[in-house]
């Protein structure tokens, strides 16, 4: 589609590498306005999470690092693509990709001494990470080699919410906290590397 548009005659290695970044990140929006200080913060945040996993040996090699904006969610996108088809990941691999992550909103604490609302994806993806090392993957020491069912909440009929739960109360306090600490250990080993 790409090369309709640009009236090309033939696909080349440059439209296939634009298609490629607007599948995975979205599509380019130049056309929005941002002011010097947020490309400052961006290009810091984004340059946090390469340094990262520039920085760590398990990690997918760095691809691209982008400022303009892509999709709805992104100011900025740091890339990563593996050299070779993966179907399963390593704890260093998980551990390492939850370090790359924190290290974005690292950045922009260490070089402005404040954090902005651009870290949400990274921090949601981070969190989901950690709960699937906890509850899917067998990864916390602490929890064991186990699979903790979802804990979910479903709304009847538009007004009663009923709760399905395959553990209880106790072991879901467990749960948060090992969530809680998975992240922030990651956080910590990623302000090492960028300090």
């Amino acid at each position: 589609l790409m090369a309709a548009r640009s009236g090309a005659k033939e696909i080349d290695l440059e439209l296939l590498e634009a298609a490629k970044d607007k599948i995975m990140m979205g599509a380019e929006r130049r056309s929005m306005i941002i002011n010097e200080k947020e490309k400052k913060v961006t290009a810091y945040h984004e340059a946090g999470h390469a340094l990262v996993a520039w920085l760590l040996p398990d990690t997918d090699p760095i691809h691209k690092v982008t400022i303009i904006p892509r999709g709805t969610a992104y100011l900025g996108a740091t890339m990563n693509l593996p050299e070779k088809d993966r179907y399963t990941q390593s704890l260093s691999e998980v551990q390492a990709e939850l370090d790359v992550l924190m290290g974005g909103r690292l950045a922009e604490r260490l070089v402005f001494d404040d954090i902005t609302s651009g870290a949400a994806m990274d921090l949601r993806h981070a969190t989901e990470i950690a709960r699937r090392m906890v509850c899917e993957w067998g990864m916390s020491p602490k929890l064991g080699p186990l699979s903790y069912g979802n804990r979910s909440e479903h709304i009847y009929l538009g007004r009663d919410i009923t709760r399905t739960e395959d553990y209880s109360e106790e072991t879901a306090r467990e749960i948060d906290q090992e969530i809680k600490r998975i992240v922030s250990e990651a956080e910590d080993r990623a302000e090492k590397l960028l300090q």
